[in-house]
């Protein structure tokens, strides 16, 4: 049974930023889609409907004890690594890859969900740890748990979300008190040899993608394309933007791709311009500066990494999707958090939320 004491510590404030920016991204949505069907708000209502989804999952999280997540940790782990090889093995393709797995009623992406499992699993193994980082190879049992999840989304492919877990593992492994020296040398080795090696695996379109970004005049008419066009409407947003619905030539007339997925903050960069960008990435660190807050906050060295663990996520999240619409980073694929068009990730985020806000309302013992 929930104690309603707990909303003393809700945490309203990172509630608010979440529903402002999905409330942006609905907006953004119907302006970019308004031609796609015959109803103008199609995808603005599968997404109302998506984030109504998430909400119930979110309060149903909130209302467990979040240690029960610590106890049920190794299931969760199991259960991603099941559901990773059920794609690999039965699921469907779209894109070039095979990451969904198709239940009727929604396509399932079990690696969106596999960061929030890794984020859990990965915080009781380095809680249990209790900072104890003698040498070099006590942080190889986290390297290996988190190589497995990786190692089959790398075989999708989905390079841009593997990455993901490797940013979660060193953020969350710095916070646990992993030996600075020692997590550098190991990224010094995987840069040395795991780069070469990784190159060797790369498809053909993803070592394109690595490279067109330098330069995406290369290939202006095919890889280069999509980032010449998100670079000319970032820049035809101006200061004050074009507005929305018909008003952004990029969006409206079909050179931006992709407008309501991945290069969603493109096309609303076009509609709002500098100052509404600026504003969009000022709820985002809001929204990450909440969650870091309630990881300061937390009563246990569990909640604390599992709150960096989400934070870690949101901000490569950001930086690399954003980076990449103003041609800073290669294009990887990875959504903006609350903000591009999708099931699995907009549920996958509301969930996260849900833990850490769980985290935060548990910060204090309640008072009989």
């Amino acid at each position: 049974m929930f104690d309603r004491r707990l909303l003393r510590n809700f945490d309203w404030l990172l509630f608010l930023t979440i529903c402002g920016i999905v409330a942006v991204s609905l907006v953004v949505i119907a302006s970019t889609t308004v031609n796609f069907t015959g109803d103008p708000l199609y995808f603005a209502k599968r997404q109302l409907i998506r984030f109504a989804i998430g909400f119930v999952a979110m309060l149903i999280i909130m209302s467990i004890d979040y240690t029960y997540f610590y106890r049920f940790a190794p299931y969760i782990y199991i259960v991603n690594i099941v559901l990773l090889l059920v794609v690999l093995f039965a699921g469907t393709d779209g894109g070039g890859a095979q990451r969904w797995i198709d239940l009727k009623f929604f396509e399932l992406q079990p690696s969106e969900f596999a960061k929030l499992g890794i984020i859990i699993s990965l915080a009781r193994i380095l809680a249990a740890q209790e900072g104890n980082f003698d040498n070099m190879y006590s942080v190889l049992p986290s390297f290996l748990h988190v190589a497995i999840p990786m190692g089959l989304i790398f075989l999708q492919p989905d390079l841009g979300t593997a990455l993901v877990f490797i940013v979660i593992l060193f953020g969350m492994l710095f916070m646990a008190g992993a030996n600075v020296k020692h997590l550098l040398t190991y990224v010094a080795c995987g840069l040395a040899v795991g780069m070469p090696l990784l190159w060797h695996f790369l498809k053909d379109y993803q070592k394109m993608r690595l490279i067109i970004f330098t330069n995406p005049y290369m290939d202006p008419l095919n890889d280069g394309y999509q980032i010449i066009q998100s670079l000319i409407a970032v820049g035809a947003g101006g200061l004050r933007g074009k507005g929305f619905f018909a008003e952004g030539t990029q969006n409206y007339l079909g050179f931006l791709l992709e407008q309501h997925t991945d290069f969603i903050f493109s096309a609303y960069a076009e509609a709002a311009g500098f100052v509404g960008a600026v504003l969009l990435l000022l709820l985002f660190a809001l929204l990450i500066f909440r969650i870091i807050r309630v990881a300061a906050q937390a009563t246990d060295t569990f909640g604390m990494l599992v709150c960096i663990g989400v934070a870690t996520m949101m901000i490569f999240h950001v930086l690399v999707n954003v980076g990449m619409t103003i041609g800073m980073m290669p294009v990887t694929g990875l959504p903006l958090p609350f903000m591009s068009y999708g099931g699995s990730s907009l549920l996958m985020n509301m969930m996260a939320m849900g833990v850490v806000l769980n985290i935060g309302m548990r910060r204090q013992k309640l008072m009989f």
